[in-house]
């Protein structure tokens, strides 16, 4: 079985488990206590504060352990936020951040707050001159991740947090992603992360609040790690997640040029093997082990269930493995196809062999679950007039809609239209993108008595 899905949790590094199996014996005492079993716990995680610190870039006592990365993020938006109440209650985010981020985000527009989501590229990056526009007087707090954990694209940290500190706001860098392939840049004020992330145990998070800025940690009031995460500290977890952080850093370079050239290799031959295949996120400014692709009339659970019979386990932004049936908001964002979605992000490791079992896998996996899909009977074609078209996929989830697009487009002259109607959220996205990839003009959406049409006018 090959293991494709480390931006989700990466495997357990060996010096975590080496880490972690020491400090059962040594780290099980409460730290704050003043006996003998005490300190030496107490000792244990001073020095993993240390070690975390100098992997991060900041001071020890800027930095507190927290129950997880997304508890991280919730601490830091809050405490910033309330901290910096008297300035404004405007919060800046991309469209783009984890949604621990978007959730706080919510959360603080429901009680009040203004929110301003910057758009992204379709490759998925942000523009700096768009949050220097955001930035106002009133702006409280502003969020950027370093590296998308859905497409890999990496952001423009360091110019983001440059024109943040001119404009007298603290920046919250969600590094969950990156920071075991190094350390933000920037001047940044605070930062989040997740020890599952580079091999790490679950269960510790990182949370960084520098110097200077003005936090009101947010909750009953807790005397553990400097008043902002409450509860007793797992320190057995916490001296393995240090461990292998610093581990992982250390091996960055080398392993990171190996897997960039696994990655390279897939985005380049996976549109020549498959056909209909749109490679997403930015091929440049991007995380060593993820790539992602879409594929156009699949249905993504499917193939995600194929490829795990075959061997392989990977992930999906697609609208078809969410339970809620939306697509990602990352996609979503980005403007780009939704349906067929594959993310394989390679943990440290990976070998070439495996890469290339994939590629040799891929194209026929995705042949038979379009097959499956070839035929639906219950879509009826309704022709309007001699120039236009109706497709009716009313009550079918994508990628039928889409599916039906592309069997009935030849049927209509260059010039005319064919109206899809769908009541999937899904075809609002992923229509569109089809006549990206596909030469053809993307008219607009209109209201129908059910769901919605969505007119595409035939160029080629």
């Amino acid at each position: 079985m090959s293991y494709f899905d480390a931006a989700s949790a990466a495997p357990l590094h060996p010096v975590a488990r080496q880490a972690l199996q020491a400090s059962f014996d040594e780290g099980w005492a409460d730290p704050a206590r003043l006996y003998r079993e005490g300190r030496r716990a107490r000792l244990l995680l001073d020095a993993a504060r240390e070690a975390a610190a100098e992997a991060v870039g900041c001071r020890p006592d800027e930095l507190v352990f927290t129950t997880s990365g997304t508890r991280a993020v919730h601490s830091g938006i809050e405490g910033a936020l309330a901290g910096r109440r008297r300035v404004g209650h405007h919060l800046i985010v991309s469209a783009v951040e984890h949604s621990s981020v978007l959730h706080s985000a919510d959360l603080h527009e429901a009680s009040g707050g203004a929110v301003t989501r910057v758009r992204v590229d379709r490759a998925g990056r942000v523009s700096p001159s768009s949050y220097a526009e955001a930035l106002g007087p009133g702006t409280a707090l502003a969020c950027l991740q370093s590296a998308n954990h859905e497409v890999g694209t990496e952001q423009p940290v360091a110019e983001v947090a440059r024109m943040c500190r001119e404009a007298g706001v603290p920046l919250l860098v969600d590094a969950a992603q990156s920071l075991g392939w190094g350390r933000v840049e920037g001047d940044w004020s605070l930062l989040t992360a997740s020890a599952h992330k580079w091999g790490g145990p679950a269960g510790v998070g990182l949370l960084v609040v520098r110097k200077g800025v003005r936090f009101a940690p947010q909750g009953p009031a807790d005397e553990r790690e400097s008043g902002r995460a409450a509860g007793f500290e797992n320190v057995p977890a916490i001296v393995a997640a240090a461990a292998s952080l610093r581990a992982v850093q250390a091996e960055a370079v080398q392993e990171a040029a190996r897997l960039r050239e696994l990655t390279e290799r897939i985005r380049a031959r996976v549109p020549v093997l498959v056909p209909d295949v749109e490679v997403v996120g930015d091929a440049v400014h991007r995380l060593p082990g993820i790539v992602t692709f879409s594929c156009l009339y699949v249905d993504g659970e499917t193939l995600l269930h194929e490829l795990d019979r075959a061997g392989f386990s990977v992930s999906s932004g697609s609208s078809c493995t969410s339970s809620t049936l939306t697509p990602s908001h990352v996609l979503k964002a980005m403007g780009v196809l939704s349906e067929g979605n594959v993310r394989v992000s390679l943990p440290p490791g990976t070998g070439e062999e495996d890469v290339e079992r994939f590629l040799s896998v891929l194209p026929g996996t995705v042949s038979g679950v379009r097959e499956k899909l070839g035929a639906p009977t219950a879509v009826t074609k309704v022709p309007a007039s001699a120039d236009a078209l109706v497709v009716d996929a009313l009550g079918r989830r994508c990628p039928i809609p889409v599916i039906e697009l592309a069997k009935v487009i030849g049927d209509v002259p260059v010039g005319g239209t064919v109206r899809v109607l769908s009541d999937d959220e899904a075809a609002r996205l992923d229509i569109p993108a089809w006549c990206e990839m596909r030469g053809q003009e993307y008219v607009g959406e209109e209201p129908a008595e059910h769901g919605s049409a969505y007119v595409v006018r035939r160029l080629s």
